[in-house]
């Protein structure tokens, strides 16, 4: 099932993934550890952005990637590759059409994927069924919602619904983060647990203005701006002066947050 993903694939968006992946590496991958000798599926590996810091905190799992994209699988293989990377084994395959036997896996990692689907707890069952008897099922995703910042700025704020609206049209929900623990639950998952990762950003953390603010988040909504102004959802001035707004989040007298959910399940043994 080809879902469309609303920020393209381009060079720029694959250079905004790989500065996403860097920035938040820490906050989002840290506590993302498997055992030696652990089978891992990584299921919507896209350009192997997230791929890089599960294969270097856990090299002593066996991953493998799959995407639905040719085109992203070997962007992926090229990606590993150049880190030195020897632990992950890429396929192209759809999460809907999954290629492997029940309980082929010890876990399951999926990051930044549910937004993209219309139909999510499908894809969480489909998974599930991946897993062995008392393996996780791990999965990251944002909440544009939940963005705010100083100066505050109406324009910006209209901006960034653009984008979610753009995702919702597209049959994603940018707003999905906040709603992992139903999501896992109706999968049928047991003992989730979801943490918030809040993103905080001022000018004593200048990695993260450069990495996040600019990098990701602003970078990311100005990618849509020529859907959002073909689809009539905004004017161009005043999508312009809200990236102009969100930039100005960048400067010293600045602040930008962001909250990102992580969620984890456990594949109950049957009784």
């Amino acid at each position: 099932m080809n879902q469309p993903y609303v920020h393209g694939y381009d060079t720029r968006e694959s250079r905004r993934l790989r500065d996403q992946a860097q920035t938040l590496e820490e906050l989002l991958h840290s506590d993302t550890l498997y055992p030696e000798g652990a089978t891992v599926l990584e299921a919507g590996c896209g350009v192997g952005a997230q791929t890089l810091p599960l294969a270097r905190n856990n090299p002593a799992a066996n991953i493998t990637s799959i995407d639905i994209s040719a085109e992203s699988v070997r962007a992926a293989k090229t990606t590993v590759a150049a880190a030195g990377l020897r632990n992950v084994e890429f396929r192209q395959a759809d999460i809907f059409d999954l290629p492997f036997e029940p309980h082929s896996f010890d876990h399951v990692f999926l990051c930044f994927v549910l937004e993209h689907l219309a139909r999510p707890v499908d894809a969480l069952m489909r998974l599930k069924r991946m897993v062995r008897p008392g393996g996780t099922l791990t999965v990251i995703e944002g909440d544009h919602g939940s963005t705010y910042f100083h100066p505050d700025s109406a324009a910006a704020h209209a901006a960034i619904r653009c984008q979610i609206d753009l995702q919702a049209t597209a049959g994603g929900n940018a707003l999905i983060g906040r709603q992992l623990y139903p999501l896992l639950t109706g999968a049928g998952l047991g003992a989730v647990q979801v943490s918030p990762r809040m993103v905080y950003v001022d000018a004593s953390r200048p990695l993260l203005v450069e990495g996040f603010i600019r990098n990701t988040f602003t970078a990311m909504i100005e990618g849509v701006r020529g859907a959002a102004i073909a689809s009539d959802m905004i004017e161009p001035e005043r999508f312009d002066a809200g990236i102009r707004d969100l930039k100005r989040t960048a400067e010293s007298d600045g602040v930008f947050c962001y909250t990102f959910f992580k969620g984890t399940g456990v594949l109950q043994p049957d009784l």
